[in-house]
This record gives C-alpha cells, structure tokens and sequence, in this order.
C-alpha cells in the first residue's frame, strides 16, 4: 500500500535525509531513517486483514502519533541508560528524541491546558469521568496524557 501522496510531514523527512547526507551527519540520518521506516511499517501493517485499520491509508495524525510515540521510547530509553550509569546513550537517545519532537505541533503549556480544561469542566461539571476523556481527546498529540491528568484532577476536585 505504497501511497503515491505521501504526506507533508513525510515529504520533509524525506528532504531533510538527503540533507543530513550530504552533512554526513549519522545520528540524524539513522534517526530520520528510522521514522520513515515506522511509517512504512505502519503501511505494511495496515494491509493485515486482523489489523483495526486494514486498507486505510496513513493519515497525518497517524504519523504524528508514530512519531510521538518514538520520542516516548527514546526518553524512557535515555532515563533507563542514565539509570544504568550509561550516560553517552542517554544522550544519544535525548538527541534522537529532540530531533524527532521538532517534527511534532507545539507542546501546550500548563496554562494552556488549564484554559482548555476550565472550559470543559465550566460545560460539563466537576466529575472527573467525564471531563478526563474529552480533555483527553482536546489536548491529543499536544500534551503529555499524565500531565493533562494532574490538571484535570486539580480542576475537578
């Protein structure tokens, strides 16, 4: 399912590979590549018959998921290696990771997401359960899930 209208996103990587070749600059490359393979495997994934999304072709906010969800694992991998007193993987992985999160939307600020979350508790109550979900929803890809938590907790108690 190779989509000849590749994305905005993906059009950038793509470009910004051939110039991290011609800077030589490896760990850029490796971790550019490394993206687009994730897509590619997400492409692969999706012609499985038992796959959720069988036959839907790769949305942008699929790949921004994928790449949100690569600079997650790169800071887990960073916190276990600085853990394990492995300090120059750590850095490896925290430089991966930020080259990959300036491919992603502005992060909200904690006021930004007090304001989003006042709204919805202001239209829909007090109750946690109700609120968390469709903050949840607002504040996808832009915000860190524990983070809008904390708020929402702090909100509606």
């Amino acid at each position: 399912m190779a989509e000849a209208n590749s994305s905005e996103l993906e059009t950038r990587l793509r470009a910004d590979v051939q110039n991290a070749q011609r800077q030589r600059d490896q760990v850029l490359l490796d971790t550019l590549r490394l993206a687009l393979n994730a897509f590619h495997l997400e492409e692969v994934a999706r012609t499985d018959r038992d796959n959720p999304n069988h036959g839907k072709a790769l949305t942008e906010q699929d790949r921004l998921n994928l790449l949100d969800k690569q600079v997650k694992q790169r800071n887990e991998a960073a916190a276990l290696f600085r853990q394990g007193n492995r300090p120059a993987l750590a850095e490896k992985e925290e430089r991966e990771a930020a080259i990959l999160q300036a491919y992603l939307p502005a992060r909200l600020t904690d006021d930004e997401l007090r304001q989003i979350v006042s709204n919805l508790v202001a239209a829909n109550g007090r109750d946690f359960k109700k609120v968390m979900p469709l903050a949840a929803k607002e504040t996808k890809g832009r915000a860190d899930g524990s983070r809008v938590q904390q708020i929402v907790r702090e909100l509606t108690s």
